[in-house]
């Protein structure tokens, strides 16, 4: 009897969790279809600026990128739901102040996300198509395939808009006394050394992709520790005054 009151708490954890994930699978389902009757209109902005058709060499190619660009999208739109529930998950262990600050944080993971994308895809993608294209035109003729062009596209820029979220989770376990800028700092060469790895595995396969995905990263983890300062400084404050 005293091993099952033990595990108790335990398993309505459990509970609560497969809840909260089964919410935000239902979540990003509905928003896959919404994606997906829109579809069309986001692949013909995907591709405005390629001056040719793209090519498919199966029939199974038109569903691939459908189903690819909807889940990409769906993934967009299912952030703030996620990290809402992720939020939900953790909040019971927080105090009231910690419940207000970090719930302040939802959207940030959202618009960081979108800032991530719009970089990666107006900055970073149209300047890696230009380097490329400029290799191969004097040899080859260009043709891509539809699977091609978008593995290429968002290998390019989806890690990007992951690690856009670093500085708001960072802040977000700093606010929760889980972190702190002198972690960080001592962890800066085992960060560098995973971020750089990361950046060579989900680039695309060539030199500028990496770099450029690579600088971004590194650059982000630096404004992070300075969050995670200013984090800290405004909770010593805090308890400063109160004290």
């Amino acid at each position: 009897m005293m091993n099952q009151k033990k595990s108790l708490p335990l398993v309505e954890h459990l509970e609560e969790l497969r809840k909260r994930i089964i919410i935000s699978g239902v979540g990003f389902l509905v928003f896959f279809l919404l994606s997906f009757l829109f579809v069309k209109d986001i692949y013909q902005y995907l591709i405005k600026d390629i001056d040719q058709q793209l090519t498919i060499l199966s029939p199974g190619d038109v569903i691939w990128v459908n189903m690819a660009i909807s889940a990409i999208s769906a993934l967009a739109l299912t952030i703030p739901l996620l990290s809402y529930q992720l939020w939900g998950f953790m909040a019971p262990a927080m105090t009231e102040d910690e419940k207000k600050a970090t719930l302040a944080f939802i959207p940030g993971l959202f618009f960081l996300f979108i800032i991530g994308l719009c970089f990666s895809f107006f900055i970073i993608f149209p300047m890696v198509m230009s380097f490329l294209t400029g290799l191969a035109e004097s040899q080859f003729q260009t043709m891509y395939t539809v699977t091609g062009y978008f593995t290429f596209l968002f290998r390019l820029t989806v890690p990007i808009a992951v690690v856009f979220e670093l500085p708001a989770v960072v802040m977000f376990l700093t606010r929760l006394g889980l972190l702190n800028p002198q972690q960080l700092r001592k962890s800066r060469k085992y960060a560098y050394f995973i971020l750089i790895v990361l950046s060579v595995v989900l680039s695309p396969p060539d030199f500028l992709s990496d770099v450029l995905i690579m600088l971004p990263m590194l650059l982000l983890y630096e404004i992070s520790i300075l969050l995670s300062a200013w984090v800290k400084r405004k909770q010593t404050k805090l308890s400063l005054t109160q004290s």
